[in-house]
């Protein structure tokens, strides 16, 4: 195992710190549309999304999965992850946010020997599905587009779909460590899927005008898309369900759960969309 070559890509639009473990690849997100904040961070390092084969520019609606695309398609790396420059994740449960707890090379190395695929610990919404909850803080029609494209598309998926949807609890953030040939079957369903749902949703009057909040719907709709092909993979043996790990993770600024609970209420109660992070 230490001779597998591992890459974890650090989304990021700003300048921030970073781990210091020679496996994170801090990249700038979004570099095509400020190309001049990328130059800067590649004085320190960085790699930036825009170079190669990449979707740079799709970054407003992908949201880190830019970054994801870019370590993907051109890399050759045996095991491929995404965290995110505040969100990482750990291999000690209950302890404090900070750098020092960021999960290392040789944690993840020991972990690799009985996992193929690293996820976090599910989010759980208690009263509320992956659906319902998606619908009250953003917009429902995107999961049903979804839905439909995958009918089209690819219909295999959709006991998956439905089975996802109506968890009250998912692997959130787009966070996960996988094995190259894993990643790939993943990513090269999940990429051309958001392509489609781009297309169905380009002139659609439902849902134009969007917040740059709300327009980060392609990164939030594969959120829930990973659930989709873990399930799937899982019920057609690409993926063995005992190499799944499932690992905590650290927000590295906290949540503030007083806004957060403010928004979740309006939401419930008065229809009031999410208008930004917590």
């Amino acid at each position: 195992m230490n001779g597998k070559k591992k890459i974890i890509a650090v989304a990021a639009h700003k300048e921030y710190r970073m781990p210091s473990d020679p496996i994170y690849r801090p990249v700038f997100v979004g570099a095509a549309l400020n190309p001049d904040g990328a130059s800067k961070m590649a004085e320190k390092g960085w790699d930036r999304d825009d170079l190669g084969d990449q979707i740079s520019e799709k970054n407003p609606g992908y949201c880190e999965l830019t970054a994801l695309y870019r370590v993907w398609k051109n890399t050759d790396a045996d095991y491929i992850g995404l965290v995110h420059y505040r969100r990482h994740f750990t291999a000690e449960r209950k302890r404090k946010a900070s750098f020092e707890a960021v999960l290392s090379d040789a944690e993840l190395t020991e972990i690799l020997k009985d996992a193929d695929l690293i996820v976090p610990d599910k989010r759980h919404y208690m009263i509320e599905t992956l659906y319902s909850h998606y619908a009250m803080t953003h917009y429902a029609r995107h999961l049903d587009l979804t839905r439909a494209e995958i009918r089209k598309t690819c219909p295999d998926y959709l006991p998956s779909f439905d089975a996802a949807v109506k968890q009250r609890s998912g692997y959130m953030f787009n966070m996960i460590i996988a094995r190259r040939d894993l990643l790939d079957a993943y990513l090269s369903w999940l990429f051309p899927l958001l392509a489609g749902l781009e297309r169905d949703l380009k002139d659609d009057s439902e849902t134009e005008g969007l917040s740059a909040y709300q327009g980060r719907l392609y990164g939030r709709v594969s959120e829930i898309l990973l659930n989709v092909w873990i399930d799937y993979a899982v019920r057609n043996s690409i993926v063995d369900r005992n190499r799944i790990r499932e690992l905590p993770y650290m927000n590295m600024e906290g949540t503030n759960w007083t806004r957060k609970i403010f928004a979740f209420l309006r939401a419930k109660l008065f229809r009031k969309k999410y208008t930004g992070s917590f």
